[in-house]
């Protein structure tokens, strides 16, 4: 067993000689004793004494103490006691630190073994100090204990119940712990965020009060932190889990925002910080764009877009939203349309984009939000070319305000581009690149912007006014790095030239720019000047390389000599290949965010990295190229040229035959709903085609097969056809007047009961308060006399409207008896001879037809007597109610003598 070795170094401090033998004599009572209470007050002696005398107490009762463990695990105090010292004994002491001690322990497995175990125990004695231990041995033997925890059978598991403790302080150590054991190992990381890690600690700072919470939220974010760093499987089952959607509380802050506590500013730095995790440009494409979909749904970009457009934010809060904001839009053209959208809260207002400007050329303003607002203009143009049309487009002169009323993002960029600040030249140069980044057709628009210079000049090209203020060079006076600027606009101008032939042809039409590029290469200059010669030598290759030899004297052979004359090739090579050996452009490629910690280390673009690597090789290449094989690169590029037209158009082609065929596929999903109704139509059609069919033949059957007399039975039945439908109408609207006579009659006797309440209501109130039945009273019969009148008189109106309706039906039905009677003795058909008269069967259903409409005329005679009974009864109601008024107006009057004679008791009485 390996048990403790203790270095130590710096002065010498050693204990005074009785506190070592007091040591001793505790160990060995600890090794000696049989008792347990002897055991038990040596090893809280040790514990004690383990503060002053850590090393002392480290070298002589380790081994007893570990034994302690082994042996007496009944016993929760002495254990407690053992576990403390332990800890006392491991963890670096701040103020020995700071005298110079240097301590480091090598402790036996079973020892970190039993730490964990004791973790995991219930007992507060045992399980506080536990954690406590098991901390500071991950802080200092993090790899080796990371390890025994992971093969230890629920190991990690048992340790998550820790943040479900009920006691805080064992609560808040646990994360303190999870925070140690899940740096830097990815399994244990995957073990926590399975065991619903993110479900407790959400939990823990929703309860901690979110941003306003205290140093517990803290410690639960940088737990967060740790399981979701380049952890792509923890990020997945954080989105999946729907954990994203909790992160939006976070960022809700008030109108106010003065005041805020040092600790509010760091927890939602460490919340902010949390979201670029999950939406950082080193993530998985695929995943960090799922992350900012989430993020957009669920609102959280329209929250830190507001505290990006707050007062009273600040200064690192809101740089670090800046730079949240920029990741959570970097790419995805969802979020980079709705960031287009947003504006400041001013009068008028302005665009997000056009503040963030106006902040970034502004020289005042604190360097690192210059930074992040240029890294936000970068993420919003980063794969959109929809808004970089649109901040090209406000330079254009079809676009420009000529009032003035307002400043666009072109107008600013164009400020900052040719303003005396060193800084805001690079910055606008680098934004304008981004505009054109990969835009070939945006490249030849911005050829069109003109700059007026001064009153009384003709305006000048944004491309000649770059070069002239390139030119310059050193005869402006600037603040800041001269070479800055410079190195901005030669990025700048790099960037349009390249894969943009029209451009190439507008910069060497000036007949100065090729002579100032020589030049400038030719020279032998200091070591800060060589970034601007290799800039200059890439300048001047993407002028060869994209060069369609349209001018004469600025053919790409007359080029390829003119850099052999002046400069040299391998000389020319050799300043090429300052660019990529320079430290500044290294620490540029390695991440998109803008990270210098200094305004003179500004000196290149991350996506500009990405264009040297591209064009360095081949620029270098095409140098030693002759006449004939640039002719045979001529002759495959334009097969290449060719080929790529051909397979656009069969792409566009098979594009616009996948369109027909998704609208010839709707067609006909749309045509088989269709016909499968129609089938279904003709399907119930069918049926009832069968069942008149089966109805003729049964009434064929009963009225006989003689064909002889179809045409006059057909005469008879249609006749009677068309009265059965007439009597069936009878039938239904007779129904119907049933009906509306129960619900009269229903009506009424709702009316009864409530004037009952009414009168019970008016006989309490007088009872039990007479002075005030007089008001009431006479204001009660006001509205019983308006709502009653008004609802017999539309009763009234009803019945004589039901009156008059059945005696027209009534004489309806008299006349089509009174036609039956006349066709009773027609006969439809007379025998001669020997024939039989056959009009027997007719007589018979004419017959029964004529007493059944006797009946129905006999049922509306006796309901129309019944009608004007209630209309009779209805009147009489009235009456009622009309007399039942004027009994109360007279209570009414009686109520108001009774109240007036007794307040002229009560005056007189006064």
């Amino acid at each position: 067993m390996n048990f403790l070795r203790g270095v130590m170094g710096g002065p010498s401090a050693g204990p005074q000689p009785s506190g070592a033998d007091t040591i001793q004599k505790l160990c060995d009572r600890v090794a000696s004793s049989t008792l347990l209470d002897d055991r038990r007050d040596a090893v809280r002696a040790l514990k004690a004494l383990s503060k002053k005398y850590r090393l002392e107490v480290g070298i002589q009762a380790m081994e007893h103490l570990v034994h302690v463990l082994q042996t007496d695990r009944s016993d929760s105090e002495i254990i407690g006691y053992a576990l403390d010292t332990l800890y006392n004994v491991i963890s670096n002491d701040l103020e020995e630190e700071e005298q110079g001690y240097s301590t480091w322990w090598s402790l036996p497995s079973f020892d970190i073994m039993y730490s964990s175990q004791s973790a995991k125990e219930f007992d507060f004695h045992v399980r506080w100090p536990g954690v406590k231990l098991l901390t500071s041995l991950l802080k200092q033997q993090g790899p080796q204990v990371q390890q025994i925890i992971l093969v230890s059978p629920m190991g990690v598991s048992r340790l998550m119940d820790l943040l479900a403790d009920s006691r805080e302080v064992i609560r808040n150590d646990g994360v303190l712990l999870l925070q140690q054991l899940t740096k830097s190992n990815a399994a244990i990381q995957k073990i926590v965020a399975f065991e619903n890690a993110f479900e407790r600690l959400l939990d823990i700072v929703t309860e901690e009060g979110n941003s306003d919470g205290g140093i517990v939220v803290e410690d639960c974010l940088l737990l967060l932190q740790n399981l979701l760093k380049n952890n792509n499987s923890n990020q997945n089952f954080f989105k999946e889990g729907s954990y994203i959607q909790r992160m939006k509380p976070w960022f809700e802050v008030g109108d106010d925002n003065c005041g805020w506590s040092a600790q509010k500013v760091t927890n939602l730095h460490l919340m902010l910080q949390l979201v670029r995790v999950l939406v950082s440009p080193t993530n998985p494409p695929g995943a960090t764009t799922s992350c900012q979909k989430a993020m957009f749904h669920c609102g959280l970009l329209q929250q830190l877009c507001t505290i990006l457009m707050a007062t009273g934010v600040p200064a690192d809060i809101l740089t670090e939203t800046i730079n949240t904001v920029s990741e959570v839009i970097r790419g995805c053209q969802m979020n980079q349309d709705y960031f287009a959208s947003v504006n400041a809260p001013s009068n008028p207002p302005r665009p997000a984009i056009v503040v963030l400007l106006m902040s970034m050329v502004n020289e005042r303003q604190p360097f690192v939000l210059r930074c992040a607002v240029l890294y936000c203009f970068q993420c919003f143009l980063y794969k959109n070319h929809k808004g970089q049309g649109e901040i090209v487009s406000t330079l254009l002169p079809s676009t420009i305000d000529a009032t003035g009323s307002s400043v666009s993002a072109g107008q600013l960029l164009c400020g900052g581009l040719f303003s005396t600040d060193s800084l805001s030249n690079w910055c606008a140069a680098v934004a304008l690149a981004h505009a054109l980044q990969e835009n070939a057709a945006l490249k030849e628009q911005l050829l069109r912007v003109q700059l007026a210079t001064s009153i009384g000049n003709p305006p000048v090209s944004l491309l000649q006014q770059c070069t002239n203020i390139l030119s310059q060079g050193d005869k402006i006076d600037r603040r800041g790095s001269k070479v800055q600027t410079r190195v901005g606009l030669l990025m700048l101008l790099c960037t349009w030239l390249s894969n943009c032939s029209i451009a190439v042809t507008h910069f060497l039409h000036n007949p100065a720019n090729v002579p100032f590029l020589t030049g400038q290469i030719a020279e032998n200059l200091g070591e800060e000047e060589q970034l601007v010669q290799g800039l200059c030598a890439l300048l001047l290759g993407i002028s060869i390389y994209y060069n369609d030899n349209s001018l004469e004297n600025y053919r790409k052979e007359k080029l390829k000599q003119l850099i052999e004359k002046r400069i040299g090739r391998e000389n020319f090579v050799e300043k090429l290949g300052f660019i990529s050996k320079h430290e500044l452009y290294s620490r540029a490629a390695q991440k998109p965010q803008p990270g210098f910690s200094s305004p003179e280390h500004m000196m290149f673009d991350h996506e500009f990295t990405k264009l040297v690597k591209e064009l360095e090789g081949v620029i270098s290449k095409a140098i030693y190229k002759s006449s004939e094989e640039d002719k045979k690169e001529e002759e495959v590029k334009k097969t290449l040229e060719q080929h790529d037209n051909i397979v656009t158009h069969y792409k566009k082609v098979i594009r616009e035959q996948d369109q027909e065929l998704e609208e010839l596929k709707q067609q006909v999903s749309t045509l088989k709903s269709q016909n499968e109704q129609l089938q279904v139509t003709v399907t119930q059609q069918v049926s009832q085609i069968q069942q008149h069919k089966d109805q003729y033949n049964l009434l064929k059957v009963q009225l006989g097969k003689d064909t002889q007399h179809h045409n006059s039975h057909g005469d008879t039945l249609q006749v009677n056809g068309i009265q059965l439908e007439e009597v069936s109408k009878l039938r239904e609207e007779l129904e119907d007047w049933r009906s509306r006579h129960e619900q009269l009659q229903g009506q009424l006797k709702e009316k009864d009961a409530v004037i009952e309440n009414l009168v019970r209501a008016k006989k309490l109130s007088r009872a039990s308060n007479p002075s005030r039945t007089g008001a009431w009273c006479e204001e009660l019969l006001s509205q019983m006399k308006h709502a009653f009148l008004f609802c017999f008189r539309k009763e009234l109106e009803l019945l004589r409207t039901q009156i008059q309706l059945q005696a027209a039906e009534i004489s309806k039905l008299q006349a089509e008896n009174q036609k039956l009677q006349a066709m009773v003795p027609v006969t439809p058909y007379h025998s001669s001879g020997d024939k039989t008269f056959l009009c027997t069967p007719l007589r018979g259903i004419s017959a029964w037809w004529l007493s059944y409409c006797q009946s129905e005329v006999k049922a509306l005679s006796e309901e129309k007597a019944s009608l004007q009974q209630q209309l009779d009864s209805s009147s009489s109601t009235v009456a009622i109610l009309q007399d039942e008024k004027n009994k109360l107006q007279q209570e009414v009057a009686e109520a108001k003598k009774d109240c007036r004679g007794q307040s002229s008791v009560r005056l007189s009485a006064f």
